[in-house]
């Protein structure tokens, strides 16, 4: 192949409701969700874990039509990508569910270059590493070489115009107006375990929120975390607490931490927290999209790729 090899990285997500075990056992099967010393162990865990989350899983996947929007959006991405430019060739693989690096990689078997490009603005054990070591496994196992790694990018204006846009234009199309509504930048949680042992992902969402904050003006700006699970300490606030300290309000929140819209913003912040905020009289409620496939982000990456690579 003539052109330059970019594989966009992400978790993934189930692309039917029979994949739904598939994605549970694998996340939590996973080193970096897991930090376990014990592989034996955490596969029990993972065992456990999948057996008592998959029906409650399986229910809020039927919420979305059956699946996670996550699969069908990276391939829309990349189809506009390789679509907009001649130079490079874009390709997605997933962490969790197909497609699986290992089976994405079989396509490019023997490169010399390739590009990997985790669609995480910051960095995490959970997330860019994650995404990054399978994807190194999967370009050893098929003698791939020459590989560059795109670094997390939320200090990056160009990618920042594109949420501050998105948040500016969602506030309008909502009905709202910014200086009598609430902004809350929502972030998947972890545990706090997780960052005392070096984790970036805090110090790398504050930095973010305080970048967005500057060239935003709403009655109030908010960081929040959601997706807590277990008995064991995790950032917060929790965005449910945030939604009961704003009674009466107009709320708008963003997904911080996606790039692609997935369960934990199409379930979670759209239908779950929409109703808790409904029961706890917040007044208004929206949420922004994701950049997901949207021209902006699609220039985007071409760009920090032509920049990068």
């Amino acid at each position: 192949m003539d052109k330059e090899i970019v594989i966009l990285l992400n978790m993934g997500g189930p692309n039917d409701l029979s994949e739904v075990k598939v994605f549970l056992k694998n996340m939590f099967n996973d080193k970096y969700i897991l930090p376990l010393k014990s592989a034996f162990l955490r596969s029990i865990l993972a065992w456990f874990i999948t057996a008592m989350r998959q029906k409650e899983a399986s229910e809020s996947y039927k919420a979305l039509g059956g699946k996670s929007p996550i699969v069908g959006l990276s391939k829309s991405l990349c189809e506009k990508l390789n679509a907009a430019q001649n130079r490079f060739h874009f390709d997605f693989a997933m962490n969790y569910t197909p497609p699986f690096a290992k089976d994405v990689f079989a396509r490019y078997k023997g490169a010399k270059k390739i590009t990997f490009f985790p669609l995480y603005p910051h960095h995490s054990q959970t997330t860019v590493l994650s995404s990054l070591d399978d994807a190194t496994a999967a370009a050893k196992m098929h003698e791939i070489s020459g590989i560059k790694i795109i670094e997390p990018f939320y200090e990056d204006e160009s990618f920042n115009e594109i949420l501050i846009n998105d948040i500016k234009k969602t506030c309008v199309q909502a009905g709202f107006s910014s200086n009598d509504t609430h902004l809350i930048f929502s972030a998947h949680s972890l545990p706090v375990s997780i960052i005392k042992a070096g984790d970036l992902y805090e110090k790398h969402i504050n930095a973010h929120v305080s970048l967005l904050s500057k060239s935003l003006d709403f009655k109030g700006i908010h960081l929040a975390y959601q997706s807590r699970l277990g008995p064991v300490e995790w950032l917060g606030p929790n965005i449910s607490a945030v939604l009961e300290g704003l009674k009466g309000q107009n709320v708008l929140v963003y997904p911080i931490s996606f790039c692609i819209d997935c369960s934990e913003s199409d379930f979670e912040l759209d239908i779950m927290f929409r109703e808790h905020a409904s029961k706890v009289g917040v007044a208004k409620y929206a949420v922004v999209k994701a950049p997901n496939d949207s021209d902006g982000f699609v220039n985007y990456i071409i760009q920090k790729c032509e920049n990068s690579c």
